[in-house]
């Protein structure tokens, strides 16, 4: 017979699960890609994860089982800040999936990450995920996964989360000093943990080694343009003289070579730089989407700060980086004279591909930001 555990009533037991993971689409067309879908999440949800959670007298509800009448949007924000566990799919990596469980973990509440094997997204790799795969016996071995996840989680407690996706920054919050401490040896000392706007000033820390790549980039840009000055003067100094064209092509390799240490290193900035950027995507919108929703007069003391950080940032970028565009186009065309160049301007060209893309994300948070700071304001 097989008997489910008993857990101390405690008031911090969860009661409920929202899961969060793809949908579909039930009135679609029977053989449609978001019917399957919708049929496949759904049986996820019937014979996974419910059922774990029916074990331990959690209710679980997905957003399609959502009763009440009322802003879809928003009740699916309340569920995933408010509902004592989570429990997200996060095969296919789908785009709003990875929204809300940015939202999810910076309120550091209990989540359970499960996933179709092959298919989960590389950006949140290094946190522990249920993995599935869609015969029975494989279901059945997930439910089995979630349920010894449960009952550690209310047996132990739930591990706090550091996910990549919302800041590597994070820090578990550390204990209280002795000064703080209770001198009464019977009671334990009240826990003090951060709100939601304490924890989104870590992701400062993001925001401010976003920053330093800036500055590399920047001087790495100098330098390029320092060195081109330099060999343009050469080279037109080689063609008055009528120098041969043996004499041309020496200096051009030159040329190329002191490309390769300034451009290499852009590159990997650069990397890193939309690296960054990507990582601190999830954390920075669900951090402006709950400033949004909270009153102006409800912030925190560090919002200001944290809405012009971002703004700076911005800033930062388009003032130092103008004509970051017009160096990837100068340096395709450098091919032409040599094969030299053509290691120095593929990192060029990869520089420039990679901060375009994060660039555009900036200014949305920027431009999100400035409408948040106005309405403060205003």
């Amino acid at each position: 017979m097989n008997v489910s555990p008993t857990f101390p009533q405690e008031p911090e037991r969860p009661r409920t699960c929202f899961v969060i993971g793809p949908i579909g689409d039930a009135y679609a067309a029977h053989g449609t890609p978001e019917r399957e879908s919708y049929e496949h999440h759904l049986g996820i949800f019937e014979q996974v994860i419910a059922p774990a959670c029916a074990k331990y007298e959690i209710d679980a509800v997905r957003a399609d089982g959502i009763a009440h009448a009322g802003d879809i949007n928003e009740q699916i924000c309340r569920h995933v800040i408010e509902c004592d566990l989570v429990i997200a799919d996060v095969s296919g990596g789908n785009p709003n999936v990875m929204y809300e469980l940015g939202l999810r973990h910076i309120t550091g509440k209990p989540t359970i990450h499960i996933g179709e094997a092959g298919q989960l997204p590389f950006d949140i790799a290094s946190i522990r995920t249920i993995r599935y795969q869609r015969a029975r016996s494989h279901l059945a071995g997930a439910r089995r996964e979630i349920e010894t996840a449960l009952e550690a989680g209310l047996r132990d407690g739930f591990e706090i989360l550091t996910p990549a996706r919302v800041v590597r920054a994070l820090q578990p919050v550390e204990e209280p000093s002795s000064a703080m401490e209770s001198t009464n040896a019977d009671t334990t000392a009240d826990e003090d943990p951060p709100g939601l706007l304490d924890d989104f000033a870590a992701i400062e820390g993001g925001v401010d080694e976003m920053t330093a790549h800036l500055v590399a980039i920047t001087k790495a840009m100098e330098t390029i343009r320092t060195l081109t000055e330099q060999s343009t003067s050469e080279m037109l100094d080689l063609t008055q003289a009528s120098a041969p064209a043996t004499a041309r092509l020496a200096a051009t390799t030159r040329y190329a070579k002191s490309l390769s240490v300034p451009a290499g290193a852009m590159r990997t900035v650069a990397m890193a730089f939309a690296e960054r950027m990507t990582t601190l995507d999830s954390g920075v919108r669900a951090a402006l989407s709950l400033i949004e929703m909270t009153p102006p007069d409800e912030r925190g003391e560090g919002t200001d700060e944290f809405l012009e950080q971002l703004i700076d940032l911005d800033e930062a970028a388009r003032t130092g980086l103008s004509q970051f565009g017009f160096l990837g186009t100068s340096a395709n065309g450098l091919v032409r004279w040599s094969r030299e160049f053509r290691k120095p301007v593929k990192d060029i060209s990869s520089a420039v591909q990679a901060m375009s893309s994060a660039i555009t994300r900036m200014g949305e948070w920027a431009g999100k930001a400035r409408e948040l700071a106005r309405g403060a304001t205003g």
